[in-house]
């Protein structure tokens, strides 16, 4: 520590003293809050919306508005906010990260920054993993800021449009992370404005912070609509890693990695990739060959191939790195993703880039077509968007540069209510798993004969399910807690701390329920309450007997050493294993925890099983004798240093190219809504219009050119044939030879104008205005659409630019904003053409084109979080919207091939001429 830390104290010691003067001031108007009666402290609210209304400031409300938040809770939980959570509630409100660890009242501490910031009626959105417990805080946080005057709505996938328009509307709404990006990426996918459900994203409260916007901020949100269909091949293609064996050992430049067993493809499992050896190379043609997928005598990568080389590789990734009831369950003839950091299922979520297919290709399941990329973001970029936002956890400070560096988010570490009495012990390293297992089936008996609970946390369903076997051939009674157990788990999690109770979970991140020591008993009277079996004097009297025999539960807890974690691992983030750590001694109780880890466990196998191996054998250690010594424990956390830094450049990859793209989808959405928001669109139509004539004109009738230079007929000749404007320029030139490049860009102008103009004459301006907007929507989304899946393949091979020495980055951007502008051409010559050549007989058939257009819009619509590499776009969603009969819309051209003349008469070739936009 250095001196002036010394003096002044660190950063969060001086802001910690800064907020404790408001906490004092909070305190001193506790007395005159508890005076008041139950509707004087209600009229508080209406009092300080009108002084905010009258602009004073939400932080001069802020102790007020805290004090009656305080007072409110007292009267409606019987619950009193700490002074700490007082501290945690002006740490969020100023928006910054609050770590408060496990059973310190985060979901309480909420409402106070909830309940000021909703005041400006702008809107809070309290941001959860799951909707389990959005519903869960939604209900129980609601009665409080239904009794304090606000309103509270839930936000759950699946809703209906108006439940999702009404939960929004609300003064504090609640919802998961994927729900409310999936939100705001479909606002941006509507026809009419009345349609969106967000408003401006004003502040958000993040739960679990470091879990949504680190963990899960590996990959962007996707909403993808299908793609072509090659179902046979991927059951074909999964036939071949059957076939290849995998190689051992890799040769090194160095010369120190020897190939010890050859092999036909190497997989490394830190960068979870498979590669294809040379002798694999030729094994594989040789099989596809055979198979008829490849012609005699031709090569993978040729251009004609370049398809099967991509489902190869997803077959092989799928069989050498994806295993089941690890990285993924089966389910009603599904293949459904578990989240690595959580062990929960995520339904309806699918990985890209075929990789999914491939897995059920696999399983032998049913196969679902692969997918385009309808829209897509980051959460990085979806969070950034709030005016506000700030996060709690129990866990943030190991990653507080992160949180700054990408979000502008600081990390404050608020001191618990209590002081920890958690005991963490030395890991155990053993040399086998089955050492381990032993191990640890010797600590778990000792704890269930003395009567301690136990909490076995896993790192994945496969790894509980073994321990599960292992415990119930001991004798041992237990409960599993993993993601195949979803209706259980509160019921589980409520009784965790009983005498001699025992649960293996897998992950314990976000599972947001309490473990008290000797059990739950308001879980245990919910369920009760809940069984229509009892009448009430038995639920009443059930309910009593809980309560007296539960002091007597949980001194006997207590006496025994309190809650005991046991980990069966390491996990790669250090702090997931805090998270499960945390578990124990809540609110200054007794608890302790201690992992046992073998030489085969990932982390271990992967960064530091050959050193502690070679030093057990050099120790002639006997069986079942652990290593537990500081050095290991050191040498695991700077395995897991690594392996978070990894994923913090991954994370920052993934920004830094997303970011490319967030520029352009901020001003493709902006252009939208103000689509959306314009009652009159004339003037855009008319400046796209006359942008595009004058392009035309300037391609036959250059800028200050002589007439020599001039190809009039040519120019006639397009006009006439692609746009549908019929203009005499031959016969104008005739009459007047002193005809400037101007004066005939001016006629030509007029007379596109004539042509328009006649259009809505038949119709009103008001009708054909709505079928210009939904002309305009539908050629903006579906480029974009395009555009994305251009990005994405662009994405896939930048990285070679490295080998001829230029920066991938500088290249993706340059190539990026070119693709841009090329786009932006290609929406304004596709809405001229379209607003140009409609033929329109009545008010009726523009109402048809209207809804025709809106009814084909999204179609097989997925929405999915993972690895961002969607395929390339069908065919039948870039075709051309079907317009309604009678409104057909008319090129007048025969189809032309690439490298023919182009029709216009410029003698160029179409590629070079009209083929460019087309």
């Amino acid at each position: 520590m250095s001196l002036l830390t010394q003096i002044f104290g660190s950063r969060n010691q001086r802001l910690l003293k800064q907020y404790q003067k408001t906490v004092r001031e909070i305190n001193a108007l506790e007395p005159a809050m508890e005076k008041l009666s139950d509707a004087e402290l209600q009229a508080k609210t209406p009092a300080f919306k009108e002084r905010i209304a009258n602009g004073e400031a939400l932080d001069a409300v802020l102790p007020e508005a805290f004090a009656v938040c305080r007072e409110a809770s007292k009267r409606v939980f019987k619950m009193r906010h700490f002074d700490v959570q007082l501290l945690g509630g002006m740490v969020l409100h100023f928006g910054k990260i609050a770590e408060m660890g496990t059973g310190e009242g985060k979901t309480l501490t909420a409402t106070l920054p909830a309940y000021l910031n909703a005041l400006s009626g702008k809107g809070v959105h309290i941001v959860t993993v799951n909707d389990y417990l959005a519903q869960r805080d939604a209900e129980t946080m609601g009665k409080l800021y239904n009794w304090l005057g606000l309103t509270v709505g839930v936000n759950l996938s699946q809703m209906e449009h108006a439940a999702k328009q009404s939960a929004y509307a609300s003064d504090i709404t609640y919802g998961t992370n994927n729900e409310f990006g999936f939100d705001y990426l479909r606002d941006n996918m509507v026809f009419e404005a009345r349609d969106r459900v967000q408003r401006v994203l004003n502040f958000g409260i993040v739960d679990e912070v470091d879990s949504i916007l680190i963990d899960e901020a590996r990959t962007p949100l996707i909403i993808s609509g299908q793609a072509e269909n090659h179902t046979d091949l991927y059951y074909k293609i999964n036939e071949v890693p059957k076939m290849l064996t995998q190689q051992i050992g890799e040769e090194t430049p160095d010369g120190k990695g020897q190939i010890e067993v050859p092999g036909d493809y190497t997989k490394d499992e830190k960068a979870h990739q498979v590669l294809l050896t040379e002798a694999g190379h030729e094994k594989a043609e040789a099989i596809l060959v055979k198979m008829g997928l490849l012609p005699e005598g031709a090569s993978l990568y040729d251009s004609a191939n370049i398809t099967l080389v991509h489902h190869l590789y997803a077959a092989l990734r799928a069989h050498s790195l994806y295993f089941k009831d690890q990285h993924y369950v089966v389910q009603n003839n599904e293949v459904v993703i578990v989240d690595e950091f959580t062990g929960r299922l995520m339904t309806g979520r699918r990985w890209s880039d075929g990789l999914h297919q491939a897995v059920e290709a696999k399983e032998g399941v049913k196969i679902q077509n692969e997918n385009q990329t309808l829209a897509s973001i980051t959460f990085q970029n979806y969070f950034r968007m709030y005016a506000k936002l700030a996060g709690m956890t129990g866990t943030a400070d190991t990653e507080a540069y992160e949180f700054q560096e990408i979000y502008g988010l600081e990390t404050v570490v608020i001191p618990p209510n209590r002081p920890s009495a958690r005991k963490d012990k030395q890991d155990q390293v053993y040399k086998t798993n089955q050492e381990k297992y032993n191990a640890m089936l010797l600590e778990i008996r000792d704890c269930y004969e003395r009567g301690q609970p136990v909490l076995v946390g896993t790192t994945s369903i496969e790894n509980s399910e073994l321990l599960s076997g292992i415990l119930t051939k001991g004798g041992l009674p237990h409960n599993v807690l993993n993601a195949k157990q979803h209706a259980r788990e509160a019921e589980i999690i409520a009784q965790a701390g009983s005498p001699k109770a025992i649960t293996i979970a897998t992950n314990m991140a976000g599972r947001g329920t309490d473990i008290v020591l000797g059990g739950n008993v308001e879980n245990q009277i919910k369920f009760i309450d809940a069984n229509p079996a009892l009448s009430d004097a038995d639920k009443a009297a059930q309910a009593q007997a809980l309560r007296d025999g539960w002091q007597a539960l949980h001194e006997q807890v207590v006496a025994a050493g309190g809650l005991h974690i046991v980990g069966t691992e390491r996990h790669e983030s250090r702090r997931v294993d805090n998270q499960l750590r945390g578990r124990a001694a809540r609110q200054g109780d007794p608890g302790m925890s201690r992992f046992f880890l073998s030489l085969d466990d990932q982390l271990l196998r992967i960064f530091a099983g050959d050193r502690v191996r070679a030093v057990m054998d050099r120790l002639k250690m006997p069986e079942g004798e652990p290593i537990e010594a500081g050095i290991v424990s050191r040498s695991i956390e700077s395995a897991q240093r690594k392996v978070e830094a990894r994923n913090f450049d991954i994370r920052k990859q993934l920004l830094e190219y997303d970011d490319v793209a967030n520029d352009q989808r901020k001003v493709i959405y902006q252009q939208r809504n103000e689509l959306l928001e314009a009652t009159d669109i004339s003037e855009m139509i008319q400046s796209l219009r006359h942008g595009m004539f004058t392009d035309i004109v300037r391609e036959y009738v250059p800028e200050e050119s002589v007439e020599e230079q001039w190809n009039i007929k040519g120019l006639e000749a397009a006009l006439a044939g692609e746009w549908q404007v019929q203009v005499d320029l031959q016969g104008a030139l005739a009459a007047d030879a002193s005809l400037t490049d101007d004066e005939i860009l001016d006629k030509v102008l007029a007379a596109a104008d004539a042509v328009y103009q006649a259009k809505i004459d038949i119709v009103g301006k008001e009708a054909f205005g709505g079928f210009e907007r939904n002309v305009m929507l539908q050629s903006v989304d579906s480029h974009w659409r395009e555009h994305l899946a251009a990005l994405d393949h662009l994405r896939q091979g930048i990285h070679l630019r490295g080998y001829a020495q230029k920066n991938p980055k500088q290249e993706y951007k340059r190539e990026a904003f070119e693709l841009f502008g090329q786009m932006l051409d290609m929406i304004k010559n596709e809405v001229v053409r379209h607003v140009m050549t409609v033929r329109i007989q009545s008010r009726e058939e523009i109402d048809a084109a209207e809804a025709a257009m809106q009814a084909t819009h999204l179609e097989n619509v997925h929405y999915q979080h993972a690895d961002f590499n969607p395929n390339a776009a069908p065919e039948e969603l870039l075709a051309p919207t079907a317009a309604a009969p009678g409104a057909q819309i008319d090129d007048g051209a025969p189809r032309i091939g690439r490298n023919d003349p182009c029709p216009c008469g410029s003698g160029k070739k179409f590629k070079a001429c009209h083929g460019k936009l087309a």
